[in-house]
């Protein structure tokens, strides 16, 4: 025991440099804080806190997970100023631990005694993993554990507080370990406010959400049920989320089939769009709450959204910064091993051990950064598309003559998925110069003065840039306003590619479409030009740097030797790929600058203002539920003569209305005005209750009939085949192969126009609405079947609801409470059918023109009071169920979207680069970066071997390696336009060869694919053809030369290390192929 206790403590531990010993007085031993048992305690106390959070994250995965909305999953201002205070804290206790071990093995070339560098490192580690557990995870840990260890870290603080103040005031001077000691008490009671605060916040909020406060839209619709599979991520431990631990039983599944849709497990609820959107609205109010009379930034609420996220992967993104930071010191101090200037014993094993332990955490920390910046940006982009999507429905109609389709399409296509990418590259824009400042400091360190001169270069290179930059983000914006263009027309030819089909016009809107694609070839060439020659300037940059550093070291006679040459190496080759990375950075931040200004704009468009003039419905209070008093209306804002004019109008509750009139009246106007469609610029209107709206032209979604009559809501057997029998559809249904579960194509093109209005019309029909407003519903079926729609639809199915209904057809409006006569925007009279019959004259001319145009009347078929089923009706709804238990006919119309199976090789590279000599410039451009590489090898290889060669002199060592490094550069050069060559014309040839495609294909393609299958190949995929695949083809195949040529040179040095890395780069090609066929 004393042994063990001497390898702890020595004698000198507890001695100050005055050589007294002040832990020979009574508690002195106690309260000095290089006392040894002071260390045990400290040891034993930290011990107790691990154990205690073990036992916490334990109790955890055993309870019953506790349900947090996810709006609540985010952090408070707390539990970020408790994480950042807490882990700085441990993380200085950590390095300044490490630093004593350091310092002590220098001095002493012994690790002994352990007390001092031991205890501090326990500490740091202990508070660094408390803090951050304490902080971050207090809303998914059970209360009372977390609150007694928080209980504990706050008394132990406390002891090590008061014994370091103690000591302080003993030995009249305050240590750094002093100083750390204290700021512990006040990370200690910051952990106890997030233990008690966090679950009171959370317990007010769960009885907010009871309360009704927030209610999640489409609620039935989008809720996950209990049975669907989950993503293991969701419920991974940290173990497994650090290795990945929880994509093994879908890799396990896609070794056994093909993944389909069914086979992917559901997000969690807190990644699904919905929440994203959810939360992104709550940020929206409170900052509209906190600032009313200033915009809302929409940058500001995003990042306030995803804080936790970017934090935490911010913190893996430093970490990682780091780790790599280690290396040129690590290389520095193996040289001067292996020059036999060792420190201490066995210097050369803790640095092996210590390199690979900074590899691993390395690697640990890069995978979680930018797997944690891919989930952001999975995020944004979803919460962006819905907000477009959202913000489509409410905009005005002077905002859609500014905002056309094709340009909604591009916003949610091609603008959200560049923002969506921005949230990777986010940490490259401070982490770069992060790593920069770092390894100027380590240049300093080896060739001291002379650092100024690569510190000049950087400068110049930043300074050199700043023109490129403007001139990328100006051409930038011109080539997504040429993409809104194109997509534009491409969007209407698509939409009406029957018509041009019908009248030879494709070669017309070809040539139109073809030139603006030309207009946009000159902006993306401009583009990518920028991007080339930033690519050019950032890769020579470290070439010059070297050159300018080691010219200095020559005019300021800095000896170079083996060990600060390697280190400036090293360093430089540190750097050398953020600095590659920053064109890549600022080519990412100026397209996700352009596409936020781009979807900001549009969601800052001025909205239809619905909620002023609908309200909830109570039937107590309110007997009219369409009020208009001397209203005007008009489509275009500040117009002499509005649309609508002198508008009164009172409907009661269960009345039907009939609406009559000459064409263009203003008959759907009105009843646009009703829904909000239409401006109201005079007067009011107040609506009450659920509005169902059926339009003059069928409007169908791509989908099943039974999709397009339920149109989200949930299924109800009895009320669905009472609304089919209403609207005269079962024999439809049963004339067709797969009975309503039949697919409807494109716009409904395998539909009749009655069938299409029939189906809109059981849509609104399952709705249960309020009001109905039918807009001329039963001008695309015949007199049998509008008669029986009219009797069985409007007057059953509608009885006891508010019906508006515009119609032509006089015989039905003896039926309806009152009837409106309408003429040039005006309601001229508004009464029952026969008093408005004997008071207008203008009445009587559209009735008596209607039946000469009709030669008959049919008023004697209508009967309102109808309620009996006939026999045949009941054979017909029997032969229908019988139907649906039939076996299929056929195929659906609607054709599965192809996709690949298991590995393609080369195939698509191949197809990429056969375009418009596009193996030419492929090969120039490898051949120059394959000579780039080659002068990268030389000028090492002449510094390495000449360094300390006395025949050579410091001028001409120099002049070699920058003569050599000029050369190189120039392939550089001819690489990056090869590249941008390669991208211009291999997009000016699958352009053709797709538009081609599009124009000549037959009508069955288009009435079998969704349009929007086809919009997502002209925008967004084709603008990662244009923009992204060049450079990322080229940079992959770089990084797989420069990969084989360091391991080339590796070989040639030390041949033993072939035994480790063949066989680790097949392990790691043989897991990248298989996970590659699993997901595809």
């Amino acid at each position: 025991m004393e042994e063990l206790w001497t390898v702890f403590c020595t004698e000198s531990d507890c001695s100050d440099s005055t050589g007294s010993n002040p832990c020979s007085s009574k508690l002195g031993f106690l309260g000095h804080p290089s006392s040894c048992i002071n260390h045990a305690l400290i040891i034993c106390f930290d011990a107790l806190l691990l154990v205690m959070l073990i036992f916490t994250m334990i109790q955890k995965s055993w309870s019953r997970n506790v349900h947090i909305p996810p709006r609540f999953q985010g952090f408070s201002v707390l539990q970020i100023v408790s994480a950042i205070f807490n882990s700085c804290v441990g993380l200085v206790y950590l390095f300044f631990g490490i630093w004593i071990l350091e310092e002590q093995l220098r001095e002493t070339q012994t690790a002994l005694p352990l007390s001092l560098w031991l205890s501090t490192i326990f500490q740091g580690i202990t508070w660094l993993s408390v803090g951050l557990t304490v902080s971050i995870r207090v809303k998914h840990l059970p209360k009372s554990p977390v609150r007694l260890l928080s209980i504990l870290a706050f008394l132990f603080s406390g002891f090590v507080c008061v014994l370091s103040l103690f000591a302080a005031i003993l030995s009249q001077k305050v240590s750094a370990k002093i100083a750390l000691d204290v700021l512990s008490f006040p990370g200690a009671i910051l952990l106890m406010l997030c233990a008690y605060r966090g679950y009171r916040n959370e317990e007010s909020d769960e009885s907010g959400i009871q309360n009704g406060l927030y209610a999640p839209l489409n609620s039935e619709t989008n809720a996950i049920s209990k049975s669907d599979p989950v993503t293991s991520f969701d419920k991974a431990g940290t173990l497994s989320r650090f290795s990945f631990w929880w994509l093994n039983p879908l890799m396990k599944r896609g070794r056994e089939k093909t993944l389909e849709d069914e086979d992917i497990p559901k997000l969690s609820e807190a990644d699904r769009a919905e929440s994203c959107y959810l939360l992104f609205l709550d940020k929206l109010d409170k900052q509209k709450r906190t600032h009313p009379s200033s915009q809302p930034s929409i940058l500001k609420i995003i990042i306030l959204c995803h804080l936790k996220e970017i934090l935490v992967s911010g913190f893996f993104a430093l970490l990682k910064i780091i780790t790599v930071s280690a290396g040129p010191l690590l290389l520095n101090a193996f040289i001067l091993v292996a020059e036999g200037n060792e420190s201490f014993k066995y210097e050369g094993y803790v640095l092996a051990i210590t390199l690979f332990l900074t590899k691993f955490i390395e690697s640990l920390s890069q995978r979680q950064w930018y797997f944690r910046t891919r989930l952001i940006g999975m995020k944004v982009r979803s919460l962006l598309t819905a907000a477009i999507y959202k913000k489509q429905l409410r905009l005005s109609n002077a905002a859609r003559l500014t905002h056309s389709n094709g340009e909604i399409m591009n916003y949610v296509t091609v603008d959200a998925y560049r923002i969506g990418e921005f949230p990777f590259w986010f940490h490259q824009t401070w982490t770069t110069s992060l790593q920069l400042c770092i390894s100027l400091v380590i240049l300093y360190r080896a060739v001291g003065l002379a650092t100024i001169a690569a510190l000049v270069v950087i400068i110049l290179t930043v300074i050199c840039n700043a023109p490129l930059a403007k001139l990328q983000h100006k051409f930038q914006t011109k080539l997504m306003v040429a993409q809104d263009d194109r997509l534009k027309t491409s969007s209407e030819a698509l939409v009406n590619m029957k018509v041009l089909k019908l009248y030879a016009w494709e070669t017309h809107f070809k040539n139109a479409i073809e030139k603006l694609r030309n207009v946009e070839y000159k902006w993306l060439s401009s583009v990518q030009l920028r991007k080339a020659y930033n690519t050019f300037l950032f890769w020579t940059s470290p070439i010059l740097v070297s050159a300018a550093t080691f010219g200095a070291c020559y005019f300021l006679k800095v000896p170079l030797h083996a060990n600060n040459v390697f280190t400036f190496v090293a360093t430089l080759r540190l750097v050398q790929d953020p600095i590659r990375s920053i064109p890549d950075v600022i080519g990412v931040i100026i397209q996700a600058k352009v596409s936020f200004a781009r979807i900001v704009k549009f969601l800052d468009a001025p909205e239809l203002q619905t909620s002023r003039l609908r309200k909830k419905f109570n039937s107590e209070i309110v007997n009219h539920t369409v009020t208009i008093k001397s209203a005007a209306f008009s489509w275009e804002e500040n117009l002499a003569k509005p649309t609508l004019r002198n508008i009164n109008l009172q409907v009661g509750r269960g009345e039907k209305v009939a609406v009559c009139g000459e064409v263009g009246s203003g008959k759907s106007t009105l009843l646009a005005a009703i829904l909000g469609e239409v401006p109201n610029v005079k007067g009011n209107i107040q609506v009450y209750g659920k509005i169902a709206y059926v339009s003059q032209t069928a409007w169908i979604q791509t989908g099943t009939i039974q999709d397009n009559i339920l149109f989200g809501s949930a299924m109800d057997s009895q009320r669905y085949h009472e609304t089919l029998e209403r609207c005269s559809l079962v024999k439809d249904l049963h004339l067709l192969p797969y009975g309503d579960l039949t697919e409807i194509g494109e716009r409904g093109v395998n539909l009749s126009g009655g069938q299409k209005q029939r189906i809109q019309l059981a849509r609104a029909l399952y709705q249960n609405a309020d009001i109905y407003l039918l807009d001329d519903p039963f001008s695309a079926v015949d007199a049998h079947t509008a008669t029986s729609l009219f009797n069985e639809y409007v007057m059953e199915a509608l009885l006891g609801k508010t019906v508006l209904l515009v119609t032509h057809q006089v015989d039905f409006l003896p039926a309806f409470d009152s009837v409106l006569l309408m003429s040039d925007g005006e309601i001229l009279r508004a009464a029952p059918y026969h008093q408005l019959l004997s008071l207008s004259p203008e009445f009587q001319d559209l009735v008596n023109a209607h039946k000469e145009t009709a030669g008959s009347e049919r008023l004697e078929d209508i009967n309102p009071a109808r309620n009996h089923e006939t026999s045949s009706a009941k054979e017909i709804r029997k032969s229908y169920v019988e139907n649906l238990l039939k076996p299929s006919k056929g195929d659906q119309l609607i054709k599965q979207e192809e996709r690949e199976e298991g590995d393609m090789g080369l195939k698509p590279y191949i197809q990429y680069l056969s375009q418009n000599k596009g193996f030419l410039y492929f090969s120039i451009a490898m051949l120059s970066h394959l000579t780039f590489v080659i002068g990268q090898i030389a000028q090492n290889s002449w510094m390495a071997a000449n360094v300390d060669n006395p025949h050579v002199s410091s001028s001409q060592l120099i002049m070699v390696y920058l003569v050599i490094g000029v050369f190189s550069t120039i392939f550089l050069l001819i690489r990056s336009l090869c590249v941008v060559v390669l991208g211009v014309q291999s997009s000016k040839s699958l352009f053709s060869q797709l538009l081609n495609s599009l124009f000549r294909a037959p009508m069955s393609f288009y009435d079998s694919t969704p349009l929007g299958r086809i919009l997502s190949r002209v925008s967004s995929d084709l603008s990662i053809v244009d923009i992204d695949i060049p450079f990322s083809l080229i940079f992959a195949v770089g990084a797989s030369v420069n990969a084989l040529s360091n391991l080339g040179v590796l070989a040639v040095i030390t041949w033993q290390v072939l035994f480790v890395s063949i066989p680790t780069i097949y392990l790691a090609l043989r897991l990248q192929v298989r996970l590659y066929t699993f997901l595809t």
